[in-house]
């Protein structure tokens, strides 16, 4: 019966959800230049969802000495990245299941990450410091964090008002954490990013 659960998981994500991811919003290529991406680096994107936006793209910066891991708490969603990355012979992309929300819940080994992609995601979490708890471990030593979210309200589409992050919240963060605001920046109509850095 799991090709059930799976039809049925694929069938109510694509018909009510309560709003627009909002990814297809985001250039890419605007984040890649904002977290400074180069040939070999090992980078992921937590919450990389279904057409893998922020993974594809990537993996053919980072190329074959780099390493994209594609994390999502939906394992359809992984199967369908995986598979596209197979038939398009795309080597360096990695999925991992990962549950952003509870601790130790992504399988990422510890200090290998450059760059850290969290796109769309926090809006779609109810707790903010667990998810950017679970990122940090994971970054080596002048890795760079993006944070990219909605930023405008009141949207026919879109979150409701009360799934906003509070960027003020993620800078917070950041402080107690050893990490600086690097950058911070409009992307498109409707959204901001927030880069930041690791020191040590």
């Amino acid at each position: 019966m799991t090709w059930f659960w799976d039809f049925l998981e694929n069938f109510l994500h694509s018909n009510f959800m309560t709003h627009h991811s909002g990814n297809k919003m985001v250039d890419p290529y605007v984040v890649f230049e904002k977290a400074r991406i180069l040939s070999g680096m090992h980078v992921a994107d937590f919450g990389c969802g279904r057409t893998g936006h922020m993974v594809f793209p990537v993996s053919k910066i980072v190329g074959e000495m780099g390493v994209v891991y594609a994390v999502d708490i939906l394992k359809n969603v992984l199967e369908q990245v995986k598979k596209r990355a197979a038939s398009s012979a795309i080597l360096n992309i990695q999925t991992v299941w990962g549950d952003l929300e509870r601790e130790n819940g992504v399988a990422i080994p510890k200090k290998v990450l450059d760059v850290a992609f969290i796109v769309n995601t926090l809006v779609q979490t109810g707790n903010h410091v667990q998810v950017l708890d679970n990122v940090l471990p994971l970054l080596k030593k002048k890795a760079r964090v993006v944070v990219v979210d909605w930023a405008k309200k009141g949207l026919m589409f879109g979150p409701s008002d009360d799934r906003f992050i509070g960027f003020g919240e993620v800078k917070s963060w950041a402080g107690k954490n050893g990490l600086a605001v690097q950058e911070e920046f409009e992307l498109g109509q409707f959204h901001k990013g927030l880069v930041l850095y690791k020191h040590e």
